[in-house]
Parts: structure tokens; C-alpha cells; sequence
């Protein structure tokens, strides 16, 4: 099975040279990424990587990075952050069916992890809370993919919380 992600990386001072960088990442394996480099000491993998599992692709795509390019940070694995339109495309529906779907069910439809002028939710919990529910397109893998990258950018948020706040938090939610 082919599983379509999108790890994103912030590259330190020192890998500069493009050309030499994508040379290298294909040396190690990641022959099925599509390479971005739009943003300035940064680097996008569109991965499709065909694997037994979501958690074996994305973790090997992780290793051949890491091989390639060992001073790059991981800052984003994607899909798992996503709005309206983005979940839309992933069910297949229009935008305005999604909205009046969250709408019609806001008791039950999933908490945003931001609500603003645009609102955003974790990809895993809307996906799990649709399928259930109706027959959607949804494509095979979609939901293993959010889920692993939801846990993803969880430990790299995490690896940016002081030590000491916490143990705290930990003692409190304990």
C-alpha cells in the first residue's frame, strides 16, 4: 500500500547547496519524495511511500532523512492540522456540506485545536468521528497517516517544553 505524507524540515546554515541536498536524499532512499525548497532554510517531502503500514513508511522515510540530511530538524509532519476545505477534500464533499456537517453537529463533531478567523482541528479526530457516520471516500490508509503524524508533531512540540514545567504539568494531569 502507498501512504502520501509530508514531513518538513529546517535546514541549518550549513546545507545551503539544493542541488547537493536532493542528490543526497536520493542516495538514501527518498526517491518517492517530491522536494520543496520555496521557503527559504527550509525543506517539504511529499512523500508516497509504499509500505506494510503508515507507522513502517513514515518512519523509514524519517531514518533516510535523517541519513541524508543529520542536522535537519524535523518541524511538521503533515497531513494532521487542517481546516475546512482541507478535511472537505479528504472526504470528497464540498466545503459548505463539511461546514453545516460541523455545524449541525457541534455537540459530537470533534474540539478544534484552534478557533479564530480560521479554525483548525487535528485531521485523526475528525476522520474518526466521520467515519462512522456515513459513507465517505475516505482513502485507504488517509486516517493511518493522520493519526501517526498527529503523534508526531506531538513529540516535537514536546521536545520544546522545559524540563521542569514539565514535570509539573505531568504531576497535574496525573
Amino acid at each position: 500500500m502507498y501512504f502520501i505524507f509530508e514531513l518538513t524540515y529546517q535546514l541549518s546554515s550549513d546545507d545551503d547547496n539544493h542541488d547537493e541536498i536532493v542528490g543526497r536524499l536520493g542516495e538514501e532512499g527518498c526517491t518517492d519524495a517530491l522536494v520543496g525548497i520555496g521557503h527559504p532554510g527550509r525543506i517539504a517531502l511529499d512523500f508516497s511511500r509504499e509500505a506494510d503500514s503508515a507507522f513502517a513508511a513514515m518512519t523509514s522515510a524519517l531514518a533516510d532523512v535523517k541519513r541524508a540530511i543529520p542536522t535537519a530538524q524535523l518541524i511538521e509532519v503533515r497531513p494532521d492540522i487542517v481546516g475546512l476545505t482541507d478535511i472537505a477534500e479528504f472526504a470528497e464533499v464540498s466545503r459548505q456540506n463539511m461546514r453545516k456537517l460541523a455545524y449541525n453537529n457541534a455537540d459530537t463533531f470533534p474540539v478544534p485545536v484552534h478557533a479564530g478567523s480560521t479554525t483548525l482541528w487535528h485531521l485523526d479526530d475528525v476522520l474518526r468521528w466521520m467515519m462512522p457516520r456515513a459513507t465517505y471516500p475516505i482513502e485507504p490508509g488517509t486516517l493511518e497517516v493522520a493519526s501517526i503524524a498527529k503523534q508526531l508533531n506531538f513529540a516535537i512540540q514536546a521536545r520544546q517544553i522545559e524540563p521542569a514545567l514539565f514535570r509539573q504539568v505531568q504531576a497535574l494531569l496525573a
